[in-house]
């Protein structure tokens, strides 16, 4: 079921040589070396091919590629990370606008603000924060590209105490769909600042985002507690009852899966499913020892691997279950309680499990993420309790991928009958219109209408303008 590369049309080889004498960054072609890695993206079953990849080292790069593919009819993707599950950073015979190279990260420890560029990456940004004690929310795995999570909402472990990532954005710089800049916030273009935080790439591209900071670490109490799956009912309930009302400090993300064989787990469970929960409180490690206790007494764990750990290791700790290059199927939904029934759907599932990267994923929402007026961003999610995935991931050596998709699939649909819309940044095959909904989607719609009236960025969770 890989997404098939096709031949590409050729582009104009005059208005090629033209773009080239005022572009900065590289401009690879399907005959031009380093093209085959340049068009990859994270997830392995995305295999198209691009007619040009413009490598952009600013921008000015930006402007002059999205001039060219309006000029030259391209249909035009956009690259930062790479990481969003759909692929949408690419597309056979298109142009894509590649941000990969532009990762610089500018903190100012006195504001506590960051300026991020597009082409960024979560650890990009953590790093350069905690040398000085600070950080903003960002996802859980540390190759995300901040431009995908930022666009769509963004949710991780400081989503309790400091809400999501949009909450956390003071502006973006953008490039329009006519190639001009400007700065958007909440005093320039409000509601298109609006509609930027959770309405995805609809409106441009974003070569910057400057993102307020707070004090978090360098050390905070995190780590992993694994039970046997029998256990997994009893734990899933309790995780939800702490996460009720928790402290904002607190945060929790389980994963049913076959146990891995990681070095804090002991060899006679590897291979064997599991209920995993990575548990952290992102406040002083002694008062989170106290409020994590009755979590980590419920039942008989395999292993308690909580431990005082720079914040840095916790923004990594999933990195090895999602590595690129892989194939993945991820579907996603927002719960806004988990009844008995569901819990036994996710641990019957997570027993039928086809491959060792496949995982029954939970994370709870609380804290500020619940208490900001759902209407001051375009995201979804503050009235949702957990964020679901069924996330399917394979070697690119396996013979049928039919087995992994299927079992995603068949977990999604099975929760429908409890289930809301995802988050939009988690979109893969779903309807926009029906994660929006209403007002919202109406709202975005008059954005798209001012901002991009012939849909030219429409390689995202497209949200098309009136004229379809």
């Amino acid at each position: 079921m890989a997404i098939a590369a096709n031949e590409t049309e050729p582009v104009d080889r005059k208005a090629l040589d033209a773009l080239r004498s005022r572009f900065n960054g590289a401009l690879l072609q399907p005959e031009d070396e380093g093209f085959d890695v340049a068009r990859r993206v994270w997830n392995g079953m995305v295999d198209k091919r691009p007619a040009l990849i413009a490598r952009c080292t600013g921008v000015a790069d930006v402007q002059a590629a999205v001039r060219f593919g309006r000029e030259q009819g391209l249909l035009v993707s956009v690259k930062g990370g790479g990481h969003q599950v759909a692929g949408l950073a690419v597309a056979d015979g298109g142009l894509m606008i590649d941000l990969s190279l532009m990762r610089g990260v500018k903190v100012d420890p006195e504001a506590r603000t960051a300026k991020a560029l597009g082409g960024c990456i979560l650890a990009d940004v953590d790093r350069a924060t905690q040398v000085h004690g600070l950080a903003t929310t960002l996802g859980v795995i540390s190759l995300t590209g901040i431009g995908g999570l930022t666009l769509g909402g963004g949710i991780g472990h400081l989503q309790g105490r400091h809400g999501f990532t949009v909450d956390n954005v003071l502006s973006i710089d953008l490039v329009t769909a006519e190639g001009d800049t400007l700065t958007v916030s909440a005093d320039n273009e409000p509601d298109l600042f609006w509609g930027l935080r959770g309405g995805g790439g609809n409106f441009g591209i974003a070569t910057a985002f400057e993102y307020r900071l707070h004090p978090v670490g360098p050390i905070v109490l995190a780590g992993p507690v694994a039970w046997p799956i029998d256990q997994a009912p009893e734990v899933l309930r309790a995780v939800h009852d702490f996460m009720a009302d928790p402290p904002d400090e607190a945060a929790a993300l389980a994963a049913l899966r076959l146990a891995p064989p990681a070095p804090f787990l002991p060899p006679d469970v590897f291979g064997k499913p599991i209920c995993l929960v990575v548990l952290a409180y992102l406040g002083d490690p002694a008062a989170g020892a106290e409020a994590l206790a009755p979590v980590r007494a419920v039942g008989t764990p395999i292993v308690d691997a909580v431990r005082p750990c720079p914040y840095l290791f916790l923004q990594t700790m999933f990195d090895a279950g999602a590595p690129p290059g892989f194939n993945y199927y991820i579907k996603s939904n927002l719960l806004r309680d988990l009844p008995d029934e569901v819990i036994d759907l996710f641990v019957g599932h997570a027993q039928k499990i086809t491959s060792p990267l496949s995982v029954v994923r939970l994370h709870w929402i609380s804290g500020e993420a619940t208490r900001v007026d759902p209407a001051s961003t375009a995201t979804t999610g503050r009235d949702a309790r957990v964020d679901v995935n069924f996330n399917s991931g394979w070697p690119p050596t396996a013979p049928d991928p039919g087995p992994h998709v299927a079992w995603a699939r068949e977990g999604w649909e099975a929760l429908q009958p409890h289930a809301g819309a995802p988050m939009p940044q988690f979109l893969l095959d779903e309807d926009p219109a029906a994660v929006y909904g209403g007002t919202r989607l109406e709202r975005l719609r008059a954005l798209k209408d001012r901002w991009d009236p012939t849909n030219f960025f429409r390689l995202n969770q497209n949200v098309p303008p009136s004229s379809g």
